[in-house]
């Protein structure tokens, strides 16, 4: 077993759904999102997963809710604070 080939961090995919929601890609560098998936994530907890299907069907409604939740203020906070601290 690999663990970068067979676990991963959800929160990843959704920070990455919510980039592409926002088109961030379109309004910053790569540098700037590189830095900034950086900073989003380090604000959220950690859930691994290997396989989507886990989330998928095991995952209530309400803990969904609150990670997409989690995530849209995360997101919010990361780009606030590398505006104010990118040089």
């Amino acid at each position: 077993m690999r663990i970068s080939d067979d676990i991963h961090n959800y929160y990843e995919k959704l920070v990455v759904q919510h980039f592409a929601a926002l088109k961030l890609e379109e309004k910053y560098e790569a540098d700037f999102i590189a830095d900034l998936t950086c900073v989003v994530l380090n604000q959220l907890p950690t859930r691994y997963i290997r396989h989507e299907v886990d989330m998928s069907f095991y995952l209530p409604a309400s803990e969904r809710f609150e990670m997409e939740n989690n995530v849209k203020v995360a997101i919010s906070k990361a780009i606030e604070f590398m505006k104010t601290h990118n040089t």
